[in-house]
């Protein structure tokens, strides 16, 4: 059983699902600490369906997102045709298309979590850094930022966790396709189907063992 920890075909599927949260979380950490920043406190018209739609992705069934993936991003869509265009091949069933899955998947836990943060800031601490002659882009880094810490290193590990168990959106989208977009999700589906039970159960017991200490780093920062 042990031996299964040491082959290629173990870390092969472990490295590119770290790999893949590791840049999916960059993306949405970055993305989602800007808009919810802005939209934290704010007030207008439309703000409410803008806000259900970025959490979409956290009740559609997976397949429902990587179909809109597939949708969006397809070889016969006018953006895919401007991907491929670009980049001289189409960005389905590829390693970036894991991570786009990933992404969009994640966003909205990243979102929710630094809007709350941002949202528990006091008013009067924001009107005090205008009295005191800083902008919008120093007030926002200088003091919002430092006072959200813990809602943004929450909202990273609980982003991290969910892109690294990514698996329907991504089978969709990416495919399994040994060494190039195969993630532990979906290793572990193909090892069930192919009755390699044993690697199966490594990489089950590999997830559950990464999922538990994230989670518990993450109700450390909130209860911290």
């Amino acid at each position: 059983m042990f031996d299964i920890f040491t082959g290629q075909s173990f870390w092969d599927p472990v490295i590119r699902s770290l790999v893949v949260a590791f840049v999916s979380l960059i993306a949405v950490f970055i993305i989602g600490t800007l808009i919810g920043g802005f939209m934290a406190g704010k007030t207008f018209r439309g703000k409410s369906i803008i806000e259900t739609i970025m959490m979409l992705p956290l009740v559609l069934p997976p397949s429902v997102v990587g179909f809109g993936l597939l949708s969006i991003f397809g070889r016969n869509s006018p953006i895919g045709k401007i991907i491929e265009w670009l980049f001289h091949q189409p960005i389905v069933f590829t390693i970036w298309a894991a991570i786009l899955a990933s992404c969009v998947v994640a966003f909205p836990l990243m979102y929710q979590t630094i809007k709350i943060g941002f949202s528990s800031i006091p008013e009067a601490i924001k009107e005090a850094a205008k009295i005191d002659g800083a902008g919008f882009w120093r007030s926002f880094i200088f003091i919002q930022l430092p006072l959200a810490k813990q809602a943004l290193l929450t909202g990273a590990v609980l982003s991290f966790a969910r892109a690294l168990g990514e698996f329907g959106a991504t089978l969709m989208f990416a495919g399994n396709i040994p060494g190039k977009t195969e993630t532990m999700p979906t290793a572990i589906y193909i090892a069930v189907e192919t009755n390699q039970i044993g690697l199966a159960w490594a990489w089950v017991c590999f997830t559950i063992v990464i999922s538990f200490l994230l989670l518990l780093v993450a109700n450390r920062f909130r209860y911290k």
